[in-house]
C-alpha cells in the first residue's frame, strides 16, 4: 500500500523529457534527458511510487491525438520497466486554458486523480516535482513537498518567481530529476540510520 510520504508526483515535459515551445506533438519529439528514466526507475527500486500528472493542452488545441498522447506515454513506461521501475498512475488534461476544466494545473485536478487511482486518502507529505510556478500551486493545494527543476522551464520560472530560493520558501531547488532522485533516497537512507 502506498502512503503519501512515499509518493513522487511529477509534472512530464521538462521534467522528465525535454519540453517546446511548439509542444511534443509526436513519439519522436518526446525525447527524455539523459538520467531521467534511471532516476524514475531508481526510486521506484527504493520504494517509492512514482505518479504522473500533466498538462496537455495540445490535444484541445488539435496539436496531437489522445492516441498519440497514449503512445508517448507506453513508451514512458516501457523505458522506465526495462530500467526495473514502475510508474504507477499517469493523469492528464487534454484541456485548453479557457476550457473551464477543474484537472489543468495549477488546479489540484489531476493530482486529486492521482491520489484517488492510488486509493489514497491524502496526498499530504507527498513530492511534486514540476519545472513552473503552477506545478507547485496545484502540489501546495495538495499539501505536497515542492520541488523546482531547473531543466525545462525552471530557469524561467525562477527568474520570474526569485521567491521561490528565498530562506523562508519550502520550495526545493535542484538541477533536474536525477539531482532530486539522489537527494531524496540520501535522504531516505539517513532517516533509515536514525
Amino acid at each position: 500500500m502506498t502512503s503519501p510520504d512515499r509518493l513522487v508526483i511529477l509534472d512530464r515535459d521538462g521534467v522528465i523529457n525535454q519540453d517546446s515551445d511548439d509542444y511534443v506533438k509526436s513519439l519522436a519529439e518526446w525525447i527524455p534527458y539523459p538520467g531521467a528514466i534511471d532516476a524514475i526507475a531508481r526510486l521506484s527500486q527504493g520504494g517509492w511510487t512514482v505518479a504522473v500528472a500533466t498538462n496537455q493542452s495540445g490535444i484541445s488545441r488539435g496539436y496531437y491525438t489522445e492516441t498519440t498522447l497514449a503512445e508517448m506515454h507506453a513508451e514512458l513506461c516501457r523505458l522506465v520497466n526495462e530500467a526495473g521501475g514502475e510508474i504507477s498512475h499517469i493523469a492528464w488534461c487534454p484541456h485548453g486554458p479557457d476550457d473551464g476544466c477543474s484537472c489543468r494545473k495549477p488546479l489540484p485536478g489531476l493530482l486529486e486523480e492521482v491520489r484517488d487511482a492510488l486509493g489514497l486518502a491524502t496526498l499530504s507529505g507527498s513530492w511534486m516535482v514540476g519545472d513552473s510556478l503552477r506545478d507547485l500551486q496545484a502540489g501546495d493545494a495538495m499539501g505536497c513537498h515542492p520541488v523546482l527543476v531547473r531543466s525545462g522551464k525552471g530557469e524561467m520560472t525562477l527568474a520570474k518567481h526569485p521567491e521561490l530560493v528565498t530562506t523562508d520558501s519550502e520550495t526545493r531547488v535542484f538541477e533536474d530529476l536525477t539531482e532530486f532522485a539522489d537527494w531524496l533516497m540520501a535522504r531516505q537512507k539517513l532517516k533509515a540510520g536514525n
